[in-house]
């Protein structure tokens, strides 16, 4: 086996046929070339594998796994950070694009920057066609170098891109795995933040496509779980009131669990109090659905 890469992308795909060409030659261009491409698919029925198969014949760095059936996109996204030979890491969708320096500048970032944990860029939204549509603000404040402060910002703030950033290898696999229910990504995501600092790069480098297929824009709620875990089809397991239970022990978890002192753990329980009493009190979701990048893109 080569030596292992710098960077490792996670490429989770279900069905991708349309769109995954553009992704992967906006993947295989970048200017940062140590790095390995996983594919992990998702027991597609089009034409996914054979796109992959040909993808994997013609660039070395490519792995191509396939799972025997569909696994929900939850745990398909947890399969690759765990197959990963580089010290980074970075999820990447079937039918977004990249420009060419994205990987390079967020590894300068994570090598000037010790203390952060992952570093991520300014995205637009384009449509089917690759045409833009929009920006995304990055609103948080996840440079504070204060867990606590990272964690009430991303508690209180509408989301961007950060899940898609670049992130150390052995931060992530101690987040790790991502959870079956709604906006499970959200608590995810806390785990890293209270691991470390994210820095985000102004420039638009990456460009989320909007599109009909996308399987996290139709539907409600237990819809949208089911994507993340076939198994929340059942309504008597997995009532709508377990999965907010849940959503609010992620929460809790990132912060039982992250290498943080006393005190900090001790503000970060207080916030996560304070969030949940302002959402019981107001009956509002303060974290708007698309404004966090959701993982059931890719099934």
């Amino acid at each position: 086996m080569s030596a292992a890469p710098t960077v490792t992308v996670g490429l989770p795909v279900y069905n991708g046929e349309r769109f995954l060409r553009e992704s992967l030659d906006a993947l295989l261009a970048q200017t940062w070339t140590d790095f390995e491409l996983i594919i992990s698919d998702n027991g597609s029925t089009d034409a996914t594998a054979e796109i992959c198969q040909e993808y994997v014949a013609r660039d070395p760095r490519i792995r191509y796994v396939r799972q025997r059936e569909n696994i929900g996109a939850a745990r398909n996204h947890n399969v690759l950070p765990r197959l990963a030979r580089g010290r980074y890491f970075k999820w990447a969708s079937h039918d977004d694009l990249y420009a060419p320096d994205l990987v390079e500048r967020c590894v300068a970032v994570l090598e000037s920057h010790p203390e952060a944990v992952l570093a991520h860029c300014g995205d637009a939204f384009v449509d089917e066609h690759g045409v833009r549509t929009g920006e995304v603000r990055y609103r948080l404040d996840t440079e504070n170098p204060s867990a606590p402060a990272r964690l009430r910002s991303l508690l209180r703030e509408p989301g961007g891109n950060d899940f898609y950033g670049l992130i150390r290898i052995d931060v992530l696999l101690r987040a790790l795995p991502h959870g079956t229910y709604y906006n499970a990504d959200r608590t995810f995501m806390a785990g890293l933040v209270m691991q470390g600092q994210f820095r985000h790069i102004q420039a638009v480098l990456y460009w989320r496509r909007q599109h009909a297929g996308r399987a996290t824009l139709a539907g409600g709620l237990r819809e949208r779980a089911v994507v993340l875990g076939p198994e929340r089809a059942d309504r008597w397991r997995h009532p709508l009131v377990r999965m907010h239970v849940e959503y609010v022990l992620g929460f809790v978890r990132a912060v039982v669990t992250a290498p943080v002192t006393a005190a900090d753990r001790a503000r970060a329980l207080l916030e996560v109090a304070g969030w949940l009493f302002s959402r019981l009190a107001t009956r509002r979701n303060h974290r708007p659905v698309e404004a966090s990048p959701p993982v059931g893109a890719e099934r």
